[in-house]
């Protein structure tokens, strides 16, 4: 071992009686998909084995293999102690004292005042969760559903009142869709098995999807936000070109799969109302049944069992499957515009290796808070904060999105803060100013 000084028994995948020293360049050879090694604290761990049964999925903790993870783990855990408990047997070694706590060009000053400021937080209680606004909102999504069944079966399905259904079940869904995303992110109870009890609850019962399916999809995103290969969210099958680099890529390949230069006007006939009506929905049952996730596909059944009973009788099953569709196509329209509001106007790359803070704030920007704009994007106009303490309650946000702003003055890191109706313009003007750089590439280079 070169520069990093003797290692004793070099660990089999999974091994843990190494006790070797490494430097980083040493570390960042066992990055590929069969060797795969990262550093915690300066501590060095083989996940090569370990990845398959990681409880997050395999892929986020491979988004980490050669780097230093120790701001991921602590953004995601919530109990360290408990989680080392997996980690000590993996570990093979430390880095050389030689070596920096941070790997690549990583800004040490911006990490250590980050992390006081995540240890400030917690000393506050600012991740403690207040059960009556969670109590609250479960129950005013209940009230909704409620509502709306009551209605059409005393009053009729005429046009109407059918129409006004279906925005109420839209509303009751979007705001489901936030609830489920505070349960997922362990943010509502102290314990991690209570959150997933009714993370299955919320998005299996309440909305007829997986748990697993979101939580291996979504964290990676957290993990690695607007960076390709790694956040699945920016991944657009082609349909679309995002940001500044995919595009002159595309274009002086003289990839055209679609008129990408026309993209920010076709984007309003696919996204918006095809997203989770037909993507998501065909996606997630999928993955349900190809991974045999038994246990999520019974939590989704009883949705639709649930919905089905409730609304033939007065529909009918082809009538009831159309106001499901509806249902799903006014809810999708709220959702793409809430999350790419937020992720894609900003910067959008290749893997950049950059601390927490500084990769958070280029890829997130914030909307104006106000009572409405809280509700409407559960409480995701406070991104930036989201994305930097993904288990801190959303009520919580405001409270230490100041400190945030603080900080990024601090070390020049912008922070972007729009109105709601700029947000959403940003998303058209993104679009447009993409698909005209591969415009140019694809003509000229």
């Amino acid at each position: 071992m070169g520069g990093g000084g003797q290692q004793t028994e070099q660990g089999e995948p999974g091994g843990g009686k190494a006790a070797g020293v490494y430097t980083w360049e040493e570390v960042q050879k066992h990055s590929s998909k069969n060797d795969q090694w990262l550093v915690v604290d300066r501590k060095v761990y083989n996940i090569t084995q370990w990845a398959k049964r990681h409880p997050g999925g395999s892929r986020i903790i491979s988004h980490y293999a050669g780097e230093d993870a120790t701001e991921a783990f602590a953004a995601f855990h919530p109990d360290l102690r408990f989680v080392q408990k997996f980690l000590t047997p993996l570990l093979v070694g430390e880095l050389a004292a030689t070596e920096p706590s941070q790997d690549g060009k990583k800004n040490s000053a911006i990490i250590q005042d980050f992390d006081d400021l995540r240890v400030q937080a917690e000393k506050e209680g600012l991740f403690r969760a207040e059960p009556l606004f969670f109590c609250l909102h479960l129950g005013h999504i209940l009230l909704l559903e409620a509502l709306a069944w009551l209605m059409v079966s005393n009053w009729g399905t005429s046009w109407t009142l059918t129409l006004l259904c279906a925005v109420m079940l839209a509303t009751a869904q979007s705001q489901a869709g936030w609830l489920q995303h505070d349960f997922g992110h362990l943010s509502v109870f102290k314990k991690s098995k209570w959150n997933h009890l009714v993370h299955k609850f919320v998005i299996g019962h309440l909305k007829g999807a997986s748990a697993n399916w979101w939580n291996h999809r979504h964290f990676q995103h957290h993990a690695k936000p607007n960076t390709f290969r790694k956040d699945p969210d920016i991944y657009m099958l082609d349909i679309f070109v995002l940001g500044k680099t995919q595009p002159v890529e595309y274009g002086i390949k003289k990839i055209k799969y679609m008129p990408y230069n026309y993209q920010h006007h076709y984007f309003h006939l696919v996204a918006p109302p095809l997203l989770i009506p037909v993507f998501y929905n065909f996606n997630i049952m999928k993955t349900m049944v190809t991974r045999r996730d038994w246990v999520d596909l019974a939590w989704a059944t009883t949705y639709y069992l649930r919905y089905f009973y409730c609304y033939i009788p007065l529909f009918g099953l082809l009538g009831s499957l159309g106001l499901m569709f509806f249902v799903r196509f006014l809810e999708s329209h709220w959702f793409v515009w809430v999350t790419q509001m937020n992720h894609l106007p900003m910067e959008i790359e290749h893997e950049r290796h950059q601390d927490w803070l500084t990769m958070q704030l280029q890829s997130t920007c914030n909307i104006e808070q106000s009572f409405f704009n809280d509700w409407f994007s559960g409480h995701l106009n406070f991104q930036i904060e989201h994305h930097l303490f993904p288990r801190m309650p959303r009520h919580n946000y405001h409270l230490v999105a100041q400190r945030v702003r603080e900080l990024c003055e601090k070390h020049g890191i912008p922070y972007q803060m729009k109105t709601l109706w700029r947000g959403m313009v940003d998303v058209v003007r993104s679009l447009k100013s993409s698909g005209d750089l591969w415009l140019d590439a694809y003509l000229h280079k």
